[in-house]
């Protein structure tokens, strides 16, 4: 923010600051629109030296005796004035020198008019005709933008000239001479104020007007920084899933219009759970960072755009000729991450070091319809290479068998996970920041294949909304919450993600309402998250859908706040109970800039008089912060991991719900 009492400010502060020395408000104000005031002088002066060269009639017709010469005077002046000037302007002198050079020029004007004026027979005319001498005193002060100080000393210095001619001249009396000396002095008096008036007035505009830049370029390094967060993974700062999506669609455009063939390349980080388990969270964070600087480097080497695409995987899009160009792409993408020699001695292949799994797609088939389906294909090519015994590259070929489809193999899953016990429910507690009680839980489905390998929730919960089967689970999972959680009282409140699709299905209210009934529950144990997103429109049936759910007593939540699409929207038409903030805003507080995001989304929340809830919270850092932001619930690591229902301590008596505090 800029101050108007503020006496310097920083020039160029994106320069080297040794470089740039502080500029005070004065100096730039004088910079500011020097060469627009320069022509404003010129077109004065000259529209100035008009008026008075018109004026020579007036000689001609009041002092006839001495008109050549006071006619021959003003010509001469006028000349010499704009001759000086004209030079001025071409050798770029600065203002100042212009103004002054204009104030000496209305000096010299009324001085070669005045004094062979005051040699004319017709001295009763003439007395009279000195009041002329008042037009250029207040001309420099009202005509002119001159700064005070040279309006001041010329004007000042014309009231002298007319004073002496007034005491000078003969045949008039004192009253005379006294009444016009005070009537020159009083315009002088009057002009010079209105000048000094114009002059802080223009001052003043120059500062607001200064202000409302600086507030316009703060606002859009805000909304740039913001802009970027939202495409960005705040752990390795590489494009995230968003981002790099829409990235995708460029290569795919380019593909179908021009023919311009690219691969998609998914890298996969072997075994990176076990080196999390066993080197610790933030040793994997570390890894996770090093092999995205390694991918970054290779991508802007190679042309080619990075992201990370979840978890431990990464994705790289580049424009090739071939197939064999793919191959030896994704080769040079392996040898690259097993060449930063990352030490990783829980791995039980014979190999010591971190590696990846790569696989890739080459758009060969111009029979692809959708660009999900290259995705698709080099996700195949991946589960191949892991398949395959990892540290491997393998490309997608349609008659490899070890392509298998895994969108249609997770499908199948889905179909038999609930009556086969391969889905289950963990429980991520929510913590009340004042008290430091355990307010709520979230509930957090888990999938497992046959084997006892686990799939992430970002494979399976998309090919559940794409097949249906989210409706199915959606409502097991709901009786799960409820078996485990609330009528056990392991919570007072459980946190339910609930999918558009859910939402859209026909009696879904009414499969909630009886599920309450069933297990004696009333509704303001239970809140529904829901994700914003562009899958979602907002539609009459949807808000019926919320309001039914309200008159329940359900409290219905924003999740991931700041990472949709139309987050804005949803807050003015929908009434949330709680916001909760996304992760990758707090996790940007290391920066002044991170902050000052933060701070503004959370002004935003609550003004909206909904309960903030930030995601993320990892250190101990994380935690202070929560405290002297006061935010209302917090989760994260810190707080608490996913656990099972059985590992959860019961509560002896269940705490009265209120609303947290707003």
């Amino acid at each position: 923010m800029m101050h108007k009492s503020t006496d310097t400010i920083e020039f160029g502060a994106s320069r080297d600051p040794l470089q740039q020395p502080k500029v005070t408000l004065r100096e730039l104000y004088k910079r500011h629109g020097e060469n627009a005031h320069k022509q404003s002088t010129r077109r004065g002066l000259w529209a100035a030296v008009f008026v008075y060269l018109v004026f020579s009639i007036s000689d001609i017709l009041l002092i006839g005796d001495v008109a050549p010469y006071v006619v021959g005077a003003r010509f001469t002046i006028s000349i010499i004035m704009l001759i000086a000037l004209e030079l001025q302007m071409r050798r770029s002198s600065t203002a100042d020198a212009v103004d002054s050079t204009a104030a000496i020029a209305l000096i010299f004007a009324y001085s070669g008019w005045l004094i062979p004026s005051m040699m004319s027979e017709h001295s009763v005319v003439m007395s009279y005709y000195m009041v002329f001498g008042a037009i250029f005193m207040m001309s420099v002060n009202l005509f002119f933008n001159f700064p005070f100080r040279i309006s001041v000393v010329a004007s000042g210095i014309i009231v002298l000239i007319f004073l002496a001619g007034l005491v000078w001249f003969p045949n008039v009396g004192y009253s005379y001479k006294f009444t016009f000396g005070l009537f020159c002095l009083s315009c002088f008096i009057f002009t010079s104020y209105v000048n000094w008036k114009l002059n802080l007035e223009r001052y003043n505009v120059f500062l607001n007007a200064l202000e409302a830049k600086a507030q316009h370029r703060q606002a859009a390094e805000r909304g740039e920084a913001l802009l970027r967060l939202s495409h960005t993974d705040p752990l390795t700062g590489l494009a995230n899933r968003r981002a790099i999506d829409n990235r995708l669609r460029d290569f795919w455009r380019d593909w179908q219009q021009a023919g311009r063939t690219f691969a998609v390349i998914l890298v996969d980080v072997d075994f990176f759970k076990r080196y999390n388990d066993y080197y610790g969270h933030l040793e994997g964070d570390k890894c996770l960072v090093l092999v995205a600087q390694a991918l970054r480097a290779f991508a802007e080497e190679h042309k080619a755009s990075v992201g990370r695409f979840g978890g431990e995987e990464f994705i790289l899009l580049a424009h090739v000729a071939s197939e064999q160009q793919t191959a030896e792409l994704c080769e040079a993408i392996r040898q690259t991450v097993e060449d930063l020699g990352l030490l990783h001695e829980q791995r039980r292949d014979g190999t010591s070091k971190v590696t990846v799994s790569v696989g890739a797609a080459f758009t060969a088939d111009r029979n692809l319809s959708k660009v999900e389906k290259v995705i698709h294909q080099a996700d195949r090519a991946l589960y191949s290479a892991k398949a395959s015994g990892r540290n491997c590259v393998k490309l997608f070929h349609i008659n490899d068998p070890n392509n298998r489809d895994d969108g249609e193999n997770i499908a199948a899953l889905l179909k038999i996970a609930v009556p086969q016990g391969l889905v289950s429910m963990v429980y991520q507690p929510l913590q009340d920041v004042a008290t430091g009680k355990t307010y709520a839980y979230e509930a957090l489905m888990r999938l497992k294949m046959s084997d006892g390998a686990f799939i992430s929730p970002s494979l399976f919960i998309p090919a559940a909304e794409r097949s249906g089967a989210i409706v199915n689970l959606g409502q097991w999972a709901l009786r799960r919450v409820c078996e485990e959680l609330l009528v056990t009282n392991l919570a007072p409140v459980a946190s339910v993600n609930v999918s558009p699709l859910q939402l859209k299905t026909p009696g879904f209210v009414a499969f909630v309402a009886r599920t309450l009934d069933e297990f004696c529950l009333t509704g303001d144990r239970l809140a529904f998250e829901i994700t914003e997103g562009q899958d979602m429109e907002i539609h009459s049936s949807l808000l019926r859908c919320i309001s039914d759910l309200r008159a329940l007593g359900i409290k219905i939540w924003l999740d991931d706040f700041g990472t949709g699409f139309a987050g804005l929207s949803w807050l003015r038409l929908i009434d949330f109970d709680c916001i909760k903030i996304d992760k990758s805003f707090l996790h940007d507080c290391d920066t002044q800039r991170g902050c000052a995001m933060l701070d503004d989304i959370l002004r935003l929340a609550r003004n909206r008089g909904a309960t903030i809830l930030v995601e993320g919270v990892e250190t101990e850092e994380h935690f202070a912060l929560m405290h002297r932001l006061k935010i209302d619930l917090m989760q994260g690591y810190y707080v608490g991991r996913p656990a099972p229902a059985t590992s959860l301590r019961p509560i002896r008596q269940l705490p009265k719900l209120v609303v947290v505090s707003r």
